[in-house]
């Protein structure tokens, strides 16, 4: 497994050893929205980089979840149906989204690493 990858979205994205990738949502942006309360996961379908593929519902807000990159969803977190709160309590492990196939899998090395995504939030945090 590679290191993480971020997007301004605040998706995160780990290359698994068979190509695939995982995306969920960072620390951040599940404190922003405080209690997960509800996971709407994708549809097993093509997305287009920047389409809403899922969406998440807490206590303060719904927001969407992105597609990162072009390519093709082949499997949802069950769990998450039953458990949202895992969202709130792994966000980045028991807590993803969805798996995907990249139509282009180097895409995913040109987005924003942690040393990026850590000033990216700092930024909106000094905003």
């Amino acid at each position: 497994m590679s290191e993480l990858r971020f997007t301004e979205d605040h998706e995160w994205l780990r290359t698994e050893a068979d190509g695939s990738v995982t995306v969920g949502i960072t620390a951040f942006a599940q404190n922003a929205l405080g209690d997960v309360v509800y996971v709407q996961l994708p549809e097993l379908q093509a997305y287009a980089q920047g389409a809403e593929a899922a969406t998440v519902e807490s206590v303060k807000a719904a927001s969407g979840v992105y597609m990162p990159l072009d390519g093709e969803v082949l499997e949802t977190n069950p769990a998450l149906e039953s458990s949202p709160e895992l969202v709130n309590e792994d966000p980045l492990g028991q807590g993803w989204f969805f798996r995907f196939q990249p139509s282009d899998a180097a895409a995913v090395g040109q987005l924003l690493d942690q040393d990026a995504y850590d000033r990216l939030i700092k930024a909106q945090a000094d905003a």
